[in-house]
């Protein structure tokens, strides 16, 4: 699968845009297009959209080939925290901790230190 990167540079190249002109459509910077085109910067939902549209493909079209890609690949050192604390633990954890806000998770985890360390 081709990266999101990849792809929209793929598909501004098949159109015949330079970086230039493509990024002053998207309405973004040169260097931030490039960036993004080498995968070192992920564009925000609004970006994304504004690209579609320069590209003339659905959003989701773009998208759709980069997707599967990330959903399959997980991090070597996330895939090791899963198999150490337990595929069962992991997703009860994951399932209530996806209701919570990034400060109520920092509260949580600092709760947690208190309570180990308190012992």
């Amino acid at each position: 699968m081709m990266s999101l990167g990849k792809q929209i540079r793929t598909q501004r190249e098949q159109l015949g845009l330079s970086l230039e002109d493509f990024a002053f459509r998207v309405r973004t910077g040169q260097q931030t297009m490039e960036r993004i085109e080498n995968d070192e910067h992920t564009p925000e939902l609004q970006t994304i959209l504004r690209i579609s549209t320069v590209l003339d493909m659905p959003a989701s079209e773009l998208l759709e080939s980069t997707n599967t890609a990330n959903e399959s690949e997980i991090d070597d050192e996330l895939n090791n925290l899963i198999m150490e604390v337990g595929v069962k633990r992991t997703k009860l954890f994951l399932r209530h901790v996806k209701e919570f806000t990034e400060d109520d998770v920092l509260k949580v985890m600092e709760m947690l230190k208190e309570i180990k360390y308190k012992k």
